[in-house]
Formats: structure tokens, C-alpha cells, sequence
């Protein structure tokens, strides 16, 4: 399949302006368990059948997945949503949430958009088309060291898997607590995408590579310039278990971190059993 990515771009931005209007107006009723201290509620679900319904309408022959009904990925374009990324964040009135949209070709998100409504940043990016922040053209900060960095540590981990990854994410915030400049613990990974996407932060760790996190801001940090990669300093794949992105300039420092802090654990370079 041929793609034409700017009228894809205008609908996904569409989609999600819709998205963006349902999480500011919709009175959030049940939240339901779906796991170990994960949860979704009645407008995670609203958000993604309204966006299933119109993609699929609009856009025929193009498959879709979201995180809370799923969908297929076996096919060789598709949709993926995150509805509302940061659920806990959105149930608690905290503004770092949002919706995460993106299209992926042959395994590689080419095209991503994300609204804050919150904080009222709404980005988007496709390939070769360069990448935004409400309508201006955005690029990872210059941050050329540790010192002067901000740096953004995933969520911790829930689940059976949960031990592991907690204990590997507190040694590299140990480490990083005493070189990194600050840093912060977001909640959302297309917040921290995003925020390095435009400069706000200076990287993002994430131990996991669910695809309905990560793909939207992996395509805008991508475009945007930023360094999206795994623990071994790879391209950012699907099969990546970790999910980092960085300025340019703090790549290696950031590998550095990492080559220490997660030695010996299923997040160490050459390692690529799946992640939780």
C-alpha cells in the first residue's frame, strides 16, 4: 500500500480534536480493574469507539488496534490509540494525560499526533513532514551534558513483571539523581515523548514498548530530531524492550547510564524477551 500521509494526517488530527473533546466533556463514571493496579474507565472507552468508527470509515483498508478493545496488528498498515494516556493521572484531575494516535507502515509509526488537552499542547508528525506543537515546527533541546539535563523516568512497573522492573528503574534514578540536573516521573509516556519531541525535557527512559504508548510520540520525537532508541543504542523498533529518546548531544551519556544500571537484567543490551 501506497501511503498519502498529509490527508491522513489531517484525519488523525480530526479524530483526535474529537478525542480531545470527549476527554474535556465527558463526566468520568466507572473505572474498572483491568489488571494489577491498572484501570480504564467509561471515556478511555467512549474516546476509542468513536475513533475505531470513524477511521475505519474514512480510511477503508486500514486496520486499527486500540489499548482497551484491541484490534489487529497482522496487517500491514493500521491505526493504534492510546485513548487516554495517563489513565490514573486523568481519574486523579492531574493534566498530565492525553490522547496518543498514530499510524504504523510495515512496523514503523509514520505518522503520530497527541493532544494535552490539559496542558493545552496538541503535537503531530509525519514522516518527512516535519513535526509540530500547536502549528509551529519543534526540535529536541541542545543539551549537550548530564548536568544541565532534565530527564523523565517511566512509570513504574505493575503486574508479574513488576519487581524486576521497579528495582532496575530505582538504580538508574539512583545514578541519575546524582548527575542528571533533575529528574521527573511524568506518568505518561506520550508526555514524556512529547516533551522531549519540543525541548521541555532532554530525554525519556522507559523500561516497556507497548505500541499504543509509545508509537504517536515515537514518530513525532523521531521527526522532531530527537534519538529514539533501545537499550543498545538501536533504532527504536516494535521489538525495542525499552523505549528512550534523547537530544542528540546526550545519547551516549544516556547509553552510559544504562549499560550500568541494567546489567544483568532482561533490560540489558542484547536481551530482547518481552517486555512487561
Amino acid at each position: 500500500m501506497s501511503l498519502d500521509l498529509p490527508p491522513l494526517l489531517d484525519l488523525a488530527r480530526s479524530v483526535t480534536d474529537r478525542a480531545e473533546q470527549q476527554l474535556r466533556d465527558l463526566t468520568l463514571g466507572q473505572i474498572t480493574a483491568k489488571g494489577d493496579r491498572d484501570m480504564v474507565t467509561n471515556v478511555d472507552l467512549a474516546i476509542e469507539r468513536q475513533a475505531r468508527e470513524t477511521l475505519l470509515h474514512q480510511a477503508p483498508g486500514i486496520g486499527f488496534f486500540g489499548e482497551e478493545e484491541g484490534g489487529s496488528t497482522d496487517i500491514e498498515t493500521y491505526w493504534i490509540i492510546d485513548p487516554v494516556d495517563g489513565t490514573a493521572n486523568f481519574i486523579r484531575s492531574l493534566p498530565l494525560c492525553g490522547i496518543s494516535l498514530a499510524l504504523v507502515h510495515q512496523g514503523v509509526p509514520v505518522l503520530g499526533v497527541i493532544h494535552l488537552p490539559f496542558l493545552n499542547r496538541r503535537y503531530w508528525a509525519a514522516t518527512k513532514l516535519g513535526a509540530f506543537r500547536d502549528g509551529h515546527p519543534i526540535h529536541p533541546s541542545a543539551a549537550k551534558t548530564l548536568p544541565e539535563a532534565m530527564i523523565a523516568i517511566g512509570d513504574y512497573g505493575t503486574g508479574p513483571d513488576a519487581p524486576e522492573r521497579n528495582r532496575v528503574s530505582l538504580t538508574i534514578q539512583a545514578h541519575l539523581a546524582e548527575q542528571a540536573q533533575r529528574v521527573r516521573m511524568f506518568g505518561s509516556a506520550a508526555v514524556d515523548l512529547a516533551l522531549v519531541a519540543d525541548g521541555t525535557i532532554d530525554a525519556c527512559i522507559t523500561l516497556g514498548n507497548h505500541d499504543w504508548d509509545m508509537a504517536a510520540g515515537v514518530a513525532i520525537a523521531r521527526e522532531a530530531g530527537a534519538v529514539v532508541m533501545d537499550t543498545d543504542g538501536s533504532p527504536h523498533t516494535p521489538a525495542a524492550i525499552t523505549t528512550i529518546a534523547t537530544a542528540p548531544a546526550l545519547r551516549d551519556a544516556v547509553l552510559d547510564i544504562l549499560r550500568t544500571t541494567t546489567a544483568g537484567s532482561r533490560y540489558a543490551a542484547g536481551d530482547r524477551s518481552p517486555a512487561c
